[in-house]
């Protein structure tokens, strides 16, 4: 899968009495993370917006498998898992060192203004063709 990798330091107000990163901290993580990862491949938020295409996130999911702890160095793979012309899917991978701490999804609609469902592929196909080309090869294919 084609990615990109945000890093991130844990700060000591994202972490609980434990000093362990408090769950809630991923979904922002993941939010910085898409946020690179579209901006890498020439997409803003704030261009996408601006076009009048909304990406509200629909779905989240995080599978917690070591935690992260204060001051821990982390690196989070972004890619784009699934792609439709109503949604499209996020995939990360925390990362602490080569260790998988956490993986996870966010699936998002796209919408306009008025929050009603847009098709991608018609009203904003340069966007459409764009985010294709983020797709692992065997998912690349229109649908």
């Amino acid at each position: 899968m084609k990615q990109s990798q945000t890093t991130i330091q844990v700060r000591y107000a994202e972490t609980d009495q434990m000093g362990i990163a408090h769950h809630s901290n991923y979904a922002v993580w993941f939010e910085q993370a898409r946020t690179e990862l579209t901006a890498g491949i020439g997409m803003h938020y704030r261009d996408l917006e601006a076009m009048g295409l909304m990406l509200p996130l629909t779905d989240l999911s995080c599978h917690y498998r070591l935690p992260a702890l204060y001051e821990d160095t982390l690196v989070i793979q972004t890619g784009i898992t699934f792609l439709s012309a109503a949604r499209v899917t996020f995939g990360y991978r925390v990362m602490k060192g080569e260790t998988v701490i956490c993986t996870g999804e966010t699936r998002h609609a796209f919408v306009g203004r008025d929050m009603r469902p847009v098709n991608l592929k018609k009203r904003f196909p340069e966007v459409f063709r764009t985010l294709s080309e983020f797709l692992p090869e065997e998912e690349n294919k229109e649908e």
